[in-house]
């Protein structure tokens, strides 16, 4: 008897923009939005749909035998509910079946863990809060962004609750050892799950290679390939991007034909059967424990870091983003800190590898740009408008601190009819005697702009909230005083 994990990762960045450096200052928009939703629909329609389907179908034809588990991030599932909420539904009908394994990784999918150990549980726990709010699912293992893996993060894993943790079964990590039995981690209790790399990528990369020695691979065979597991290892780890049904491997490579017969194939051979990665946790023992000090992950021939850090752009490109971190985090503005974790997300680096051999194809999967140096360009301009941004809060904060004074000079505000407006004194004034046109002109059913000013330039949202409810230039008026002694008895 052996067990298969089925283990699928699901994921899109928020692919930035062509950002240039007359954007710098003017632009905050730093993402493709039009690339992204392009690109997460005709993922959607080519891979989610009809594998999620395919996988549902699977399900209730074994009934409950069949079993898979998966990691959704946090940016994936943004943009689903965006583009194609009937998608996430179709998530929830499978993780309600049973035997459907949610896992936890960073929100971001970022490489948090390499650079700050707080960002990372942060994320870490936003990612929980999601599976707990969307599937009402309560995740046991832990899923690294890319299987980056060591033995610190197993035990601050660990720490955080979990029972198990995927890794890549490298052979350069496991020497003579066998990737099918479960190991414990150096230095704590945590069981790891290693990927049979040589299996998974038969089916994620080699399956419609036409010149590959084993084309084409059949159900039957490849149940039979593990089944010969029996007697070296408990499990065998099949894990890979879920796109590999339908859009790494397109539907009339029989790909969706080979995951509709798989199952029968290897269920019909000596007891074998489907385990989640919780199942396999519980159920089988750490046959060893695996010291593995320095990162490791699952992409490219390497299984290391160098995809994200393998240059001097990626390198400069990330230890930029994170020391900005405390500026960002103590600035309280939800939109900047929702902007800088969306920068995190590791494929930004990914488009920065200068990697030209085996592995240039991957590299240029779904990247907007033309080369690794477009690129580095836009995430560095964007990093110095970030810093525009930055600059701009804390002025701000410095304004609110004596929230009579005037706003800074660029900040004022200007009137229709001419006038300027510099603190909330100037405003009541300027609303005591204004016309009824010029008045709707900035407040009408469609926007108000005295309450924008206030709230984004003065950060008083509680006048602002007054302000959208005034009905006319006079009560708006009345609000603006009614605050300005509130914050004289300050």
């Amino acid at each position: 008897m052996v067990s298969v994990c089925f283990y699928f990762q699901v994921h899109q960045p928020y692919r930035i923009r062509n950002y240039s450096v007359f954007d710098i200052g003017k632009n905050h928009n730093y993402f493709n939005d039009v690339k992204n939703a392009e690109v997460l629909k005709k993922v959607a329609e080519k891979c989610y749909k009809p594998a999620n389907k395919a996988i549902l179908k699977l399900i209730k034809k074994f009934n409950g035998k069949f079993k898979v588990a998966y990691s959704l991030t946090g940016s994936v599932i943004e943009q689903l509910e965006t583009y194609a909420p009937e998608v996430l539904d179709s998530f929830k009908e499978l993780v309600d079946t049973g035997c459907v394994e949610l896992l936890d990784e960073t929100y971001y999918h970022s490489l948090s863990f390499l650079y700050s150990k707080k960002e990372f549980q942060e994320q870490v726990m936003l990612h929980r809060k999601k599976m707990k709010e969307l599937f009402d699912f309560t995740p046991k293992v832990f899923r690294n962004t890319e299987l980056i893996y060591n033995n610190e993060l197993a035990s601050m894993v660990e720490e955080m609750g979990y029972k198990g943790i995927l890794a890549e079964g490298a052979s350069h990590i496991l020497g003579w050892k066998s990737p099918n039995y479960l190991y414990k981690a150096k230095g704590s209790s945590i069981k790891l799950l290693l990927k049979n790399y040589h299996l998974s990528d038969d089916i994620a990369f080699r399956f419609s290679e036409k010149s590959w020695r084993e084309y084409p691979l059949t159900a039957d065979k490849f149940a039979e390939w593990i089944n010969e597991v029996n007697g070296n290892g408990f499990v065998v780890n099949l894990f890979m991007d879920y796109e590999t049904f339908g859009e790494h491997h397109w539907e009339d490579t029989g790909i969706f034909n080979f995951l509709e017969h798989f199952p029968g194939e290897f269920l019909g051979r000596s007891y074998n059967d489907f385990v989640t990665p919780s199942e396999a946790v519980e159920r089988y023992r750490a046959m060893d424990e695996l010291d593995i000090p320095f990162a490791v992950s699952w992409a490219d021939i390497e299984r290391d870091l160098s995809a994200w850090l393998g240059n001097d752009m990626q390198r400069d490109a990330i230890k930029k983003l994170y020391e900005l971190e405390d500026d960002i985090l103590s600035s309280g503005d939800n939109k900047l800190i929702s902007d800088w974790r969306k920068l995190q997300i590791s494929d930004h680096f990914y488009y920065m590898c200068t990697k030209w051999f085996a592995d240039g194809d991957v590299h240029k999967y779904f990247n907007p740009f033309d080369s690794p140096y477009d690129a580095f360009i836009s995430f560095m301009n964007i990093l110095n408008d970030i810093k525009i941004r930055i600059k701009e809060v804390k002025e701000m904060a410095k304004v609110d601190s004596n929230s009579l004074a005037n706003v800074p000079e660029e900040k004022k505000f200007w009137v229709c009819d001419g006038r300027v407006l510099r603190n909330r004194f100037e405003l009541v004034a300027a609303l005591k005697n204004m016309n009824t046109g010029t008045y709707g002109y900035h407040a009408n059913k469609n926007k108000n702009d005295f309450a924008k000013w206030v709230n984004d330039i003065m950060g008083d949202k509680k006048l602002s909230d007054a302000l959208l409810k005034a009905k006319n230039s006079a009560l708006a008026a009345r609000e603006v005083e009614i605050r300005i002694n509130e914050l004289k008895k300050k």
